[in-house]
């Protein structure tokens, strides 16, 4: 556009026309002219032009036109340009402005991040994203900055960032890939080939070793010297049985040791020296290189830093002292068994258990360091675990200068742990199996209790002197069966009636009544989480659970409030939380097996549990109350019922603060079986029952004398024709003798239990009902015996439940 304005206007002086400049001239002579003529004076008329030229030759000076080579930086830019000089395929670059903007980006950027992400926001991981933005801060600020490693999907990223533009106001980044290596799998696959027999023929011995101690791989030299066959395979084999040393402290190959060459170790780390692949120093592998020493006994020490380094890495605890009883070293797995949290060790062993075992420690260091070499073991206690002793392991050692001691322990917090979790879950087991048994025999003795009051009832009425005792006998029985069935609830041999459902339903449906019990002063908070997956478990049960722990947060807040004198302020929570394999994953428990859960979480600002009682909690009649103000079942009836749903328990408390309780249900996935069954029950039945109009022909079967008295009297009152059998072997013989509608038998009995007198009877006659009864659970008896038409009956049971039992049998029931 300048170029075709300078044709039309003609000659130009910098930019203005030469038109112009004539034009202007004329002017100034003509006014020029005019002050003349009128003023007659000639020298005025010469001061103005001289005036006006002054003027104008200052103001060409200040305004001067910029040149055309100048104009030619603020030309509008052309980002198409600009996006194929950024055109790479080795980096994503990427251009953003001060508000972020992305202005422009290479193919590869949007490959890999896609079109619409602009830097510093880009699909990685949060860290990385954090360090961008952090990186880009100080781009604006000092100009350059870099990130190393960005992680995303698609892998792993380093990062440059540099201010750019006239004003600086724009901001180019270049992405470069990071290539992920494995440094073992490289460093050992250079050992076995190539590399391995250039060093092989130089008379070097190469291995590489794992933290644990295992060679990965070995040059033909090593494996030669080692096991006398260069085409041994090393792979997997321990590196340090193949290394020996004498008493001149030299190192010899163990097949060689007092005949071969002493050999020097040299360790190298295999560890990325740029710093992109991240590795625990303690998980580093090691490359060691083994030289012949031809030198004198004086220089193999020389080689002791690398036996060092070696025994560092070992999952054994080891530690070395000189015959002073200093220690020289100690390998992070000894620190840690001794409960050593500093990575410095002490400056004695003796500094590491308690007071009474110094004395003995520091003597058989200084015995083991002065003596002949032998080993020995001393059982000391450790400062960080005093109640237990441990065996720590003496080894006089020699070769390595002056006399030193080799010790040796064992990181046993683990095994300790397991013992103690096994010893509790054997013990609470066998309590169970206990309460078990105690609680069928006990159901047997309040069946023949309950049975003869009610038939004592039968021939009392209201009024009369024994009616109100036998009332009470019957009251105090029932009362003795509900402890029994919260001990079979603790050894998950109660009877649950499973059913699929929601955790805030049941929440829902005990709230009410939890509210009344808990009392006015203390506030009920219900809190619900969203997407919670069904759960499969006794609704009811699961109320008795809510009862069981709303009392105890009950109590624990009154005697808080009492013992601080406080008037208001109890909170009793009940939280429902969704928990997916991820969140398990993430707590890293050794109990709860990684699935979907539901969880309900009790917690109550009460007094608290001390530490030294809430293992014991779960267990039977143990209570923190105090005496007389808890039986010890209910928690035991809480653990048991969650056990025997699938679910886990788990308790915190911090004394004067609060009691969490936190129940994992599983959550139901149904199985195809379950699905089908679920379908059919949606089917409309025909319900068929028998041709029953009362009475019919019973074999009772129990092995109780008096559960047998009072059911043989309660059925014959009702007109049925009872024949009574002692145990499963007698029931057989009945069977053979005459013809019945029902069997009614005890599912626990001497020489032939109930389930194996069942089997035997329907292979004589398919169709004959069977109505069990037993103290122990449902499930249990299904698992044991799985047959159709088979009823049950929990005992302990009043007469009027076991009339109606059997005529509901008998009707199809």
């Amino acid at each position: 556009m300048t170029s075709a304005g300078a044709d039309l206007d003609g000659p130009t002086i910098g930019r203005t026309p030469l038109r112009d400049w004539a034009l202007l001239g004329g002017a100034v002579v003509a006014s020029a002219g005019l002050l003349w003529g009128v003023s007659g004076q000639p020298l005025v008329a010469a001061g103005f032009l001289g005036g006006v030229s002054a003027i104008g030759a200052v103001l060409r000076l200040v305004i001067r036109p910029a040149p055309a080579e100048a104009a030619a930086e603020f030309a509008i830019p052309d980002w198409s340009v600009t996006n194929a000089a950024i055109e790479r395929s080795d980096a994503g670059i990427a251009i953003t402005d001060r508000a972020g903007r992305l202005v422009c980006a290479n193919a590869l950027m949007g490959q890999w991040f896609g079109i619409s992400a602009a830097p510093p926001r880009l699909p990685l991981e949060k860290a990385s994203v954090d360090a961008l933005e952090d990186a880009a801060r100080a781009a604006w600020r000092d100009g350059a900055a870099k990130v190393d490693a960005l992680t995303g999907q698609a892998g792993t990223w380093r990062a440059e960032i540099g201010r750019a533009g006239r004003g600086e106001d724009f901001l180019v980044w270049r992405l470069m890939p990071v290539a992920s290596q494995d440094l073992l799998a490289e460093t050992a696959a250079h050992v076995s080939g190539k590399l391995g027999r250039v060093l092989a023929r130089e008379g070097l011995q190469a291995a590489v070793v794992t933290p644990e101690g295992a060679i990965v791989a070995a040059n033909t030299a090593f494996a030669q010297r080692a096991t006398g066959d260069a085409a041994q395979d090393m792979a997997g084999q321990d590196f340090v049985s193949f290394l020996a040393s004498d008493e001149a402290e030299r190192i010899f190959y163990a097949r060689e040791t007092g005949k071969g060459t002493p050999v020097r170790l040299v360790h190298l780390p295999v560890a990325d020296p740029d710093g992109f692949v991240n590795i625990d120093p303690a998980r580093t592998p090691s490359l060691f290189l083994l030289i012949d020493n031809q030198g004198g006994v004086g220089e193999v020490r020389a080689g002791l830093p690398q036996i060092e380094a070696l025994l560092s890495r070992l999952p054994l605890g080891l530690a070395m002292t000189d015959r002073d009883g200093r220690i020289l070293f100690a390998n992070a797995a000894f620190l840690r068994a001794a409960g050593h949290e500093d990575t410095i060790p002490p400056p004695y062993p003796s500094d590491l258990v308690i007071k009474e075992d110094k004395g003995a420690l520091a003597d058989a260091v200084r015995r083991y360091g002065q003596g002949q070499p032998m080993a020995g073991d001393v059982a000391v206690r450790l400062r960080a675990a005093p109640e237990e002793p441990v065996s720590l392991s003496l080894a006089g050692v020699r070769g390595l200068g002056e006399g030193a001691v080799l010790l040796s322990l064992k990181d046993s917090s683990e095994e300790t742990r397991l013992k103690r979790e096994i010893a509790q879950a054997t013990k609470m087991q066998a309590v169970g199996q206990l309460a078990g048994g105690v609680a069928h025999d006990f159901n047997n003795v309040l069946t023949a209790i309950i049975g003869y009051c009610d038939l004592m009832l039968m021939r009392h009425t209201p009024g009369d002197s024994d009616y109100d005792d036998i009332q009470q006998v019957k009251a105090n029985s029932n009362r003795a069966a509900s402890l029994t069935r919260q001990l079979l609830a603790f050894s998950r041999q109660q009877t649950l009636r499973p059913q699929v459902l929601q955790l805030p339903d049941v929440v829902a449906e005990v709230s009410a009544l939890l509210k009344r019990l808990i009392g006015e002063k203390i506030v009920l908070e219900v809190t619900h989480d969203r997407d919670l997956g069904f759960v499969r478990a006794d609704p009811t049960q699961l109320e008795q659970v809510l009862l069981n722990l709303a009392v105890n947060a009950r109590d624990a807040i009154n005697d808080k409030q009492k013992s601080v004198g406080a008037k208001a302020g109890g909170v009793v929570k009940l939280i429902t939380r969704r928990v997916t394999a991820a969140d398990v994953r993430t707590m890293k428990s050794e109990i709860l097996p990684i699935g979907d859960y539901t969880a309900l979480v009790v917690e109550d600002n009460g007094h608290g549990i001390k530490a030294s009682q809430i293992g014991k909690i779960f267990e039977p009649f143990f209570t923190t109350k105090e005496k007389g103000k808890g039986t010890g079942l209910g928690l035991s009836t809480v653990y048991g019922i969650v056990k025997q749903s699938g679910g886990f328990i788990f308790a915190e408390s911090e004394v004067g603060r609060f009691t969490r309780f936190t129940i994992y249900l599983p959550v139901h996935v149904p199985d195809a079986a379950e699905t089908a069954e679920t379908a059919e029950a949606a089917r409309p039945k025909v319900e068929i029952k028998r041709d029953w109009t009362g009475g019919g022909r019973v074999l009772l079967v129990e092995d109780e004398d008096t559960v047998r008295a009072v059911a043989e009297r309660a059925l014959l009152r009702q007109g049925y024709e009872v024949t009574t059998a002692a145990d499963g072997e007698e029931g057989l013989e009945a069977i053979g003798k005459g013809m019945f509608d029902l069997v009614v038998s005890d599912v626990v009995m001497p020489s032939m239990d109930g389930p194996a007198m069942a089997r035997e009877i329907r292979a004589l006659k398919p169709e004959l009902p069977f109505l069990f009864m037993s103290g122990y659970a449902e499930e249990h008896l299904r698992r044991e015996i799985d047959i159709p038409n088979m009823h049950f009956l929990a005992k302990p049971f009043s007469v009027q439940q076991l009339v109606e039992a059997v005529e509901m049998v008998l009707r199809g029931g």
